[in-house]
């Protein structure tokens, strides 16, 4: 399956003092001649999962919250997901996943561990340009893959997190995230009949 960018989508993520697009987040591909989203639109993706990441390993374990979600099948159940844990976890395997060993090195050390630049270089000998390539490299990579990723991807943030009424294969609408909690009618006491 081929993943339509929108026009509106990129030119949001573009980075103004871009010199590849001009600010406009698509650009021309070298091998078909087709309008592609830049590169800098890939970093700004990854660079908002990146952010929302390190909020949530900011915060406090207790937290996190369990939210009941509607899991799309034949029976449409409910089950209870931590939306917090989730995404951090998706966040890192995907990661695990898709970079090279040397890829996912950099990705550790740098963005995981927080290492600076001159860590890293000792770390992983190498010099400062080398580290950088490779860095905006990694951020280019994860961030098609975190917008790209099938069925659910974890960019945008508020449709990871806040669920969103999609039409599913069927042509059914369904939502895909429950309120934390449902709500429910009062209990009726049972009432006699009257004769």
């Amino acid at each position: 399956m081929n993943f339509e960018w929108n026009r509106s989508e990129v030119l949001a993520l573009a980075k103004q003092q871009c010199t590849h697009c001009l600010g406009m987040g698509l650009r021309k591909s070298s091998t078909t001649g087709a309008d592609v989203p830049c590169n800098c639109v890939f970093r700004s993706v990854f660079r908002a999962c990146y952010r929302r990441f390190r909020f949530i390993a900011s915060q406090e374990k207790q937290i996190s919250q369990a939210r009941l979600e509607q899991v799309n099948g034949k029976e449409g159940r409910h089950t209870w997901g931590i939306k917090n844990s989730e995404y951090m976890v998706d966040f890192c395997l995907v990661a695990k996943r898709v970079l090279s060993p040397a890829e996912h090195a950099i990705f550790k050390f740098h963005y995981l561990l927080g290492a600076d630049w001159k860590l890293c270089c000792r770390q992983l000998k190498t010099d400062r340009g080398t580290f950088f390539h490779n860095v905006y490299k990694v951020e280019e990579k994860l961030g098609r893959v975190f917008r790209e990723l099938a069925p659910y991807s974890l960019y945008p943030l508020d449709e990871y997190f806040g669920g969103t009424v999609r039409k599913d294969w069927k042509g059914e609408r369904r939502v895909l995230m429950m309120p934390l909690r449902p709500k429910r009618n009062g209990l009726m006491p049972p009432v006699r009949k009257a004769a």
